[in-house]
C-alpha cells in the first residue's frame, strides 16, 4: 500500500479486517517496525477520536508521532499560478515537499466547503497533499471520504456479526449543523465491498452522491428499512443535491427504543461525537445494543493495520 484514500487502495479487504483483529489480540507484536520511523499527523480541523487513535497506532508500532494543529494560523495556497499577495504565506508544493523532508508518512485530516461540489468531490486538498509529497500520505478524513472510520466500522461488524451476512441500514438523522457526506460516502464504499446486505433510509432529498449510492437500495420509510436488520449505521448528512443544505430537521428520524425494537436484536452504530436525544435518544445509546465505545476503540487497530502495511513496504 502506497498511499491510503479508499477502499480502492486495498488489495484484500478481508485480509485487511483480519489483521486489525490481529493488532487488536496482540497491540504490541511489531513494536520493532516503526522503530527509527517518523509518522506527522496534520489536522486542518480538530479531532479527538482520529487524532489520539492514530497517534496511539503509530506509538504500538515503534514510531515516533507528531501531530500538528494546521488549520490555527497556518494559511497554504494550494492553486496553482496564484499570486501570493495576501493572507497565504506558502504554498502546497513546497509545504508537502518539506513536511515529507521530515515524515517516513502523512496523516492528513480535511473538511469539505459544503458550498463548491466540485472542487469537494474532487477531493482537491487531499489531491494536492498526494501530489507534491514524497512519502505515503494517508486519510484521516477528507472532503468526501473517511476510510479510517469505515475500517474499523467493518472490524466492529466482523467481530459482533451473527450471520454470515448482515443486514446492515445506513440510516440518515437529524442533526442542527450541516454535516459532510464524508463518513456515510465511506461507509457505503467500503460495506459494499462485503457480503452485506446493505440498503439506506433517510427522507426525500438527502440521496447521495451517485458514486457511493451505486445500486444500494433506499428505502424512505425508517421504519421499513429497519425491519430485520442487524446493525443500524446511523449518520446525519447534509444535502448532496443541493450542496451542503439542510432541508430537513425532522425529530421523527431520530433513533429510538421503539425503532431498535423492529430489528433482529439489531446493534447501534455511529462514529461519535453524536448528539444525544437529538440523533438517538440515551435509551438506545445506553444499552447493550450500543457499539459505539467498541468502534472507537477500534480505530486504533484500522490505523496499525493500515501503517503495518505501508511499513512493511518502505
Amino acid at each position: 500500500m502506497q498511499q491510503f484514500e479508499s477502499v480502492g487502495d486495498v488489495k484484500q479487504l478481508k485480509h485487511l479486517i483480519q489483521k486489525g483483529l490481529d493488532m487488536k489480540a496482540q497491540p504490541l507484536q511489531y513494536e520493532s517496525l516503526g522503530k527509527g520511523k517518523t509518522l506527522i499527523l496534520l489536522f486542518f480541523n480538530p479531532s479527538l477520536r482520529t487524532r489520539l487513535s492514530t497517534e496511539k497506532a503509530g506509538i504500538n508500532l515503534g514510531m515516533s508521532v507528531i501531530s500538528m494543529n494546521a488549520g490555527q494560523g497556518w494559511q497554504l495556497e494550494f492553486e496553482d499560478g496564484n499570486i501570493m499577495n495576501m493572507d497565504k504565506a506558502e504554498h502546497i508544493r513546497e509545504a508537502a515537499a518539506v513536511i515529507s523532508q521530515y515524515a517516513d508518512i502523512i496523516g492528513l485530516r480535511t473538511f469539505p466547503s459544503l458550498t463548491d461540489k466540485e472542487k469537494d468531490y474532487s477531493d482537491f486538498i487531499f489531491r494536492q497533499f498526494i501530489r507534491f509529497a514524497s512519502v505515503p500520505v494517508v486519510s484521516l478524513e477528507s472532503a468526501i471520504r473517511h476510510p479510517l472510520q469505515s475500517l474499523a466500522d467493518l472490524i466492529t461488524i466482523e467481530e459482533h456479526k451473527t450471520k454470515a451476512r448482515p443486514k446492515v441500514v445506513l440510516s440518515w438523522a437529524p442533526h442542527p449543523r450541516a454535516l459532510p457526506q464524508a463518513v456515510s460516502n465511506s461507509f457505503l464504499e467500503w460495506v459494499h465491498q462485503t457480503d452485506a446486505e446493505l440498503l439506506i433510509t433517510h427522507p426525500e432529498g438527502y440521496e447521495l452522491a451517485p458514486e457511493f449510492a451505486k445500486d444500494i437500495p433506499v428505502v424512505y420509510n425508517q421504519r421499513e428499512a429497519f425491519e430485520g436488520a442487524d446493525f443500524i449505521y446511523t449518520k446525519n448528512w447534509s444535502s448532496y443535491k443541493e450542496y451542503g443544505k439542510i432541508l430537513s430537521q425532522d425529530s421523527d428520524w431520530m433513533i429510538t427504543p421503539e425503532k431498535m425494537a423492529l430489528t433482529d436484536n439489531g446493534k447501534f452504530m455511529h462514529c461519535l461525537p453524536v448528539r444525544r436525544n437529538v440523533v438517538v435518544a440515551d435509551g438506545v445509546l445506553d444499552s447493550d445494543a450500543s457499539l459505539v465505545i467498541q468502534q472507537a476503540n477500534n480505530r486504533t487497530f484500522a490505523a496499525q493495520a493500515v501503517l503495518h502495511d505501508i511499513l512493511s513496504g518502505l
